[in-house]
């Protein structure tokens, strides 16, 4: 039964992310079939993969323990407080944050999440600016 509440509940966020993705519009054109494209075809597949999980005869689930429903609580306020920060403190800094939040949220020590946050962090954003030219905030407080 959970599975169909989850199937039921992601195909209403996959309708509504739908409604939004069909609005994007670019003032040029800078390839044949658009930017709308590629967000669709995704929420197409979550949309069909939802729609099996609801088909489905699944097994007997129970429903997760309360610790669990707070880690994942949890995990679900971390990434919004990421995406509210993400321009104010930039990649590098928000990513860092995340990365070691969900490393404590999930029994990592507080150095390995350090070390793989900054190094996550770093990485991703040199990666992503310098390598693959993806422009991604460095932050205002950096932007001095």
């Amino acid at each position: 039964m959970s599975d169909r509440v989850f199937a039921l509940v992601w195909l209403a966020l996959c309708a509504v992310a739908a409604g939004i993705g069909w609005q994007i519009e670019a003032a040029f054109s800078y390839e044949p079939i658009g930017p709308r494209a590629y967000p669709l075809l995704v929420i197409v597949l979550m949309a069909l993969c939802a729609g099996c999980l609801a088909c489905r005869r699944g097994d007997r689930a129970d429903w997760p323990s309360a610790a669990t429903l707070g880690r994942l609580s949890s995990l679900a306020l971390l990434l919004l407080a990421y995406a509210a920060v993400f321009e104010w403190l930039g990649f590098p800094l928000a990513s860092v944050l995340l990365i070691v939040g969900i490393g404590r949220l999930f029994g990592g020590g507080w150095l390995a999440c350090l070390l793989l946050g900054g190094i996550s962090g770093i990485g991703l954003y040199y990666g992503f600016d310098r390598l693959l030219d993806v422009t991604l905030p460095a932050g205002r407080l950096l932007d001095r």
